[in-house]
């Protein structure tokens, strides 16, 4: 390796060392040795400490033996000794870095002074589980952390959409000279935020320590492994974490040092400067630090040292095309043209027509097109979209037509929002500049449907309108059709299929994790319904979503089947034997990390409460949702406590064995106004039509005293049911 690589590295390393002591020790002389210090809203404290040697810091104090730890593995200054030629002593300085850039970063939020101007800060664990189910998908195949500033704005924005294209996620900051990407972006007005893909972290290098954080955390979120098990984790995020470092312009001291510290973790750095290069693999996939310097093949060497498997969606569009832009917002301001919301009559709809019904690749305009609209009005819309194919079923058409939001959205300058004809669209000023129309929508729609499911469709139309009175009758025969399938798949039941299906995708994070998902019982991370998997599984019969023949039961009440429990055991790893769909307290599914709620049990109130990821406060079993997070994910099972999708607490099946939804007695307020029509339906279904209002929510009760004392003033039908334990 490089003499020079290894000597900046360590000074580095240092120079972090002596700003993490400075930090610390000024503020236990200001605030004591047992103030609280921590990031917000996570579970792993600093992730870094707690993931590789089992740390849980949770006051400057316990900062301090981490930092005692990271100034032990500091080799000697490169003046002090004589080179070796391996990369030991600079792999131990890259992991006193992260260490000390967390105990600075700590200290920061302790005195308020994270997260910078316009950055985000830490990542919590929030935002971690929300993208889960597109890092186990592959609709993100990895991320990528730039540190620094590319020689201009224009070599910036180049850089940003190259990867954008590539869907990866991108974490942007730090600094050359004073002026940080961050600012490139900003001057040319890219949008930046997780809706976007492109996450500003901090202004300086030491915030870098951010995204190692983000993927030191799904070893344990994702993974199952335990804190303190830092080799494994260290290989977790080799072999199942795809990230890689780009550092733009000079390469200082500490930069080597975070670098050191990302080699350690299987990410390379590439640098678009010529700086030493690191070429024999071992800590690596390949490379370790590599330069490139043609900005036209700097994003595909990275993606090539890193191995990240990337799929570039080219169509014959006017604007770039990739998932990174489905969160892209269109401001009013940014807008040339809407459709629907409030301003105007707008839908969508896909059918299944016979084989001579249509004519595969026709696209057709019905009325003017926006070019005749005057800039910043409304105007109507119906999207009619016609599919056949041998293989192609009517239980098929709502799934394919929710598809719809996801592929117009992902054209850079399109947003979309809603379904059926509660859409609400717009075009951009820049993206209709750049020569974008209608019938584009037409040329992606054609594209991503024969892309996606081309082992169903052999034909696929698009008819646009624009014309109201020539979309009326297609609008009638939509709001039919749409009534039609909720009436048909509301009343599917468990008992009247003899055929669940598995979701295995997470296993590239959780490899123990199996989902099983039945009509009554949708994945638990919400993305997933019985009629997603049965049609993902006519696409890929080799992808995750496998039959699973109930075979014999053995127990309807708790749901327990013979064939389903061969399923889960010969596919977990053969770690679980056993699994009742129906009970929380025996034998419950396994959960990964991308879960959109967790159910927990309260034994003082004789029931459970759930609590979405999307809330930070505390819930009356003790714990955040983010403290629950850590002990239920990574493919373990745990009684009383269970991953699930929204959805699933007003379905008919909902925990039944364990008493059904009156065993509900806290659920966030937030959470109970998504499900409140679903929900009082439920309770009207159930012979209790007031339980919703039974059910406590954060504003009265926080903790378990004030939960008891609201169902015994209510009457909560929990409180009388036979004992849970």
């Amino acid at each position: 390796m490089s003499r020079l690589i290894a000597a900046a590295a360590i000074r580095g390393a240092h120079k972090f060392a002596e700003e993490a002591e400075r930090r610390l020790t000024e503020a236990i002389e200001d605030k004591g040795e047992d103030c609280k210090v921590e990031f917000p809203d996570t579970a792993f404290y600093f992730p870094m400490a707690n993931a590789l040697l089992g740390a849980e810091v949770r006051t400057l104090g316990d900062a301090k033996k981490v930092l005692d730890f990271a100034k032990s593995l500091l080799p000697e200054p490169p003046s002090e000794r004589l080179w070796l030629p391996y990369l030991g002593p600079t792999l131990d300085a890259g992991i006193a870095t992260l260490l000390c850039q967390e105990i600075i970063t700590g200290v920061r939020y302790l005195y308020g002074e994270e997260p910078q101007p316009d950055c985000e800060g830490f990542f919590t664990d929030t935002w971690q589980r929300k993208l889960g189910i597109q890092l186990v998908d592959g609709r993100m195949p990895g991320f990528a952390a730039i540190l620094g500033a590319a020689p201009d704005v224009e070599t910036a924005v180049y850089i940003i959409r190259e990867l954008q294209k590539r869907n990866l996620l991108i974490f942007v900051g730090s600094s050359v000279d004073g002026r940080s990407i961050i600012d490139q972006l900003k001057e040319a007005d890219v949008e930046m935020g997780w809706d976007t893909y492109i996450v500003p972290y901090g202004r300086d290098t030491t915030t870098a320590i951010y995204p190692l954080n983000w993927a030191i955390r799904a070893a344990m979120i994702f993974g199952g492994i335990k804190p303190g098990n830092g080799r494994e984790c260290l290989l977790y995020t080799k072999e199942r974490v795809f990230a890689f470092g780009l550092t733009l312009g000079e390469v200082d001291d500490l930069k080597y040092a975070t670098g050191a510290g990302a080699i350690n973790m299987g990410f390379p750095i590439i640098a678009d400067t010529p700086i030493p290069e690191i070429r024999p693999s071992g800590i690596c996939t390949y490379e370790h630090v590599v330069h490139e310097l043609d900005y036209e093949r700097l994003v595909p060497r990275a993606v090539e040292v890193r191995g990240v498997k990337v799929k570039v969606t080219e169509l014959d569009i006017p604007v770039p095309y990739s998932a990174a832009f489905e969160g892209e917002t269109v401001r009013r301001e940014q807008m040339y043209v809407e459709f629907g919301g409030k301003y105007s009559t707008a839908f969508e709809y896909l059918v299944m027509r016979d084989m001579d019904e249509i004519e595969d690749g026709k696209i057709e305009l019905i009325g003017p097109d926006v070019d005749t609209a005057e800039e910043g009005s409304a105007m109507p819309l119906g999207i009619l979209v016609e599919v056949a194919g041998r293989r192609m079923q009517k239980d098929f058409e709502s799934i394919m037509e929710r598809q719809i939001h996801t592929y117009l959205n992902e054209a850079m300058g399109i947003f979309h929002m809603g379904q059926r004809n509660l859409i609400w669209m717009r075009i951009s000023k820049e993206a209709y500049h750049k020569g974008f129309r209608l019938k584009h929508f037409g040329t992606i729609l054609h594209a991503r449907f024969h892309e996606v499911y081309g082992q169903i469709l052999d034909k696929v139309a698009v008819t646009i309108y624009t014309d109201e009175e020539a979309m009326k009758d297609v609008l009638e025969e939509a709001v039919k059709a749409y009534n039609e399938r909720d009436e048909r798949i509301l009343g599917m039941t468990d008992e009247e299929v003899d055929t669940f299906y598995s979701c295995t995708l997470c296993q590239s994070y959780a490899p123990n994790h199996v989902c099983i998902i039945s009509p009554e019982r949708l994945g638990l991370c919400g993305a997933y319904s019985w009629l997603d998997a049965r049609t993902n599984y006519e696409i890929n019969p080799a992808g995750p979503n496998q039959p699973v023949p109930k075979g014999r039961c053995i127990d309807p009440v708790k749901g327990e089947w013979e064939g389903v429990n061969k399923f889960v055991y010969e596919h977990s790893n053969r770690t679980k034997e056993r699994l009742c769909i129906y009970s929380l307290m025996d034998a419950p599914m396994t959960s990964c990390g991308c879960f959109e709620c967790i159910l927990a049990i309260i034994p003082e109130a004789n029931g459970f409460m759930i609590v979405n990821r999307e809330y930070t406060g505390m819930t009356p079993c003790g714990m955040k949702f983010s403290t629950l997070a850590g002990s239920v994910g990574g493919g373990s099972e745990t009684p009383g406590f269970l991953g699930v999708g929204r959805l699933y607490v007003v379905s008919r099946k909902f925990i039944s064995a364990d008493g059904g939804l009156p065993r509900l007695v806290w659920m966030t307020k937030e959470l109970k106004e998504f499900l409140a029509d679903r929900l009082r339906k439920r309770c009207e279904e159930i012979g209790m039509p007031d339980l919703i209002d039974k059910i406590a929510d954060e504003t009265v009760a926080t903790t378990s005293e004030e939960l008891l004392a609201f169902l015994e003033k209510v009457g909560h039908p929990a409180l009388t049911m036979p004992p849970l334990m």
